[in-house]
């Protein structure tokens, strides 16, 4: 069946860096755009990226352009989140999402 697995997660210091990955898996990687979300305590789950199927396209929100890559190898069937420059504000729950389908997130928290 259709899987997306989130890892990557973690503490970070305030200006730091941390790279997240989704596995996907049970479908063909290469036809689908893929989109990173994410939700913080007590906020609605929000776009943060998204990247076509061929990888040639990306789209961010304007709260991270400038700071977060999104990137894929459709060959290891993975997308990927490269954040930088973090602030606490970044501090949430990221998943990954195909269509309708989402994975279980990955906990990032940006805190001194």
């Amino acid at each position: 069946q259709v899987q997306l697995v989130e890892s990557g997660g973690g503490l970070v210091q305030p200006g730091g860096s941390l790279r997240l990955s989704c596995a996907a898996s049970g479908f063909r990687f290469s036809s689908y755009s893929m989109s990173w979300y994410r939700q913080a305590p007590g906020k609605e789950r929000e776009l943060v990226a998204g990247i076509t199927s061929s990888g040639g396209t990306a789209n961010y929100a304007d709260s991270v352009k400038g700071r977060f890559t999104i990137s894929r190898d459709n060959a290891k069937n993975t997308v990927y989140l490269q954040m930088n420059s973090l602030k606490p504000e970044d501090t949430a729950v990221y998943y990954c999402k195909r269509d309708r389908i989402w994975g279980k997130g990955t906990l990032v928290t940006v805190s001194s």
